[in-house]
């Protein structure tokens, strides 16, 4: 089993960025593989993503949102154990955006997921910062 975490300070308000973040139809804007995100029965979601050998999968994921404790949490069913959650805390410079995930998939350590997940939060902050995209 891995884990993995990332952190980033964003220069905007925790309640704009929390808003952007836990709008399920942002989700392919900040995820690179994903494709598309909608809104099923209860917490479900359905995806599709790209994956890095070219292929496409889609299926049911859950994702919930703590709109208080500006927390999300998500995964997937599946033989991975794949989850995560991210919190949003106020920063001096703005907010602060910190990721966790677990997955059986790969070995700890693995460069493509800690990539991945660093680079998840390169494009948050530049969606934000850059594009205005949370205001």
């Amino acid at each position: 089993m891995a884990d993995f975490s990332s952190t980033t300070t964003v220069d905007a308000s925790p309640d704009d960025l929390f808003a952007f973040l836990s709008d399920v139809g942002n989700l392919p804007r900040y995820f690179a593989r994903m494709k598309t995100a909608e809104p099923a029965e209860g917490n479900a979601v359905h995806t599709s993503a790209e994956l890095p050998d070219g292929s496409h999968v889609e299926g049911e994921a859950w994702f919930e949102v703590d709109r208080d404790a500006q927390h999300l949490s998500w995964g997937a069913e599946g033989s991975s154990n794949y989850h995560g959650d991210l919190d949003v805390r106020p920063h001096e410079r703005g907010a602060t955006v910190e990721v966790h995930l677990h997955t059986t998939r790969v070995e700890p350590g693995d460069h493509e997921v800690q990539n991945g997940l660093d680079a998840t939060l390169d494009t948050i902050k530049t969606l934000v910062e850059e594009q205005g995209a949370a205001g």
